[in-house]
């Protein structure tokens, strides 16, 4: 019982984490930057909701193959994984709640979590390139 009192705690003031302006396809995006590992880890569990153009953007300290699931993470979401360059290799939905991972074509530095049908929505595909990526995180 404590457990669950301290876990809706956490998640009615879970703080949002430093952002930063990326260029996707034309469009500047405000996305909040997990570059830590506690921040990568904890993501976007138990937010209900994303603005139309914001995000959550995921930093590593190098190439890597990436794996993420949506446990306690109620909002639909689309995940981009790209390389250091910012090209984007895949882009997965990812289902609310799912406890099953989705995986990066290849090895990614980052990865891009929107609405759902976001990346479609704009024409963002494989091989776009995402613009104003921050410097690779040191953990």
């Amino acid at each position: 019982m404590l457990l669950w009192i301290l876990t809706l705690a956490c998640a009615a003031g879970q703080k949002k984490l430093p952002t930063a302006m990326l260029r996707v396809a034309e469009l500047s995006i405000e996305v909040e930057v997990a570059d830590e590992p506690a921040e990568r880890n904890q993501g976007l569990m138990y937010r209900e909701s994303l603005d139309d153009d914001e995000g959550m953007l995921f930093v590593y300290p190098q190439l890597g193959a990436r794996s993420f699931w949506m446990k306690n993470t109620s909002i639909p979401l689309s995940i981009a994984f790209m390389d250091e360059t910012g090209r984007v290799l895949n882009i997965e939905d990812m289902r609310p709640l799912d406890p099953s991972s989705v995986r990066s074509n290849g090895e990614a530095m980052y990865a891009l979590e929107m609405n759902q049908g976001w990346f479609v929505a704009h024409s963002v595909q494989r091989g776009s390139v995402v613009r104003g990526l921050p410097g690779p995180s040191s953990q």
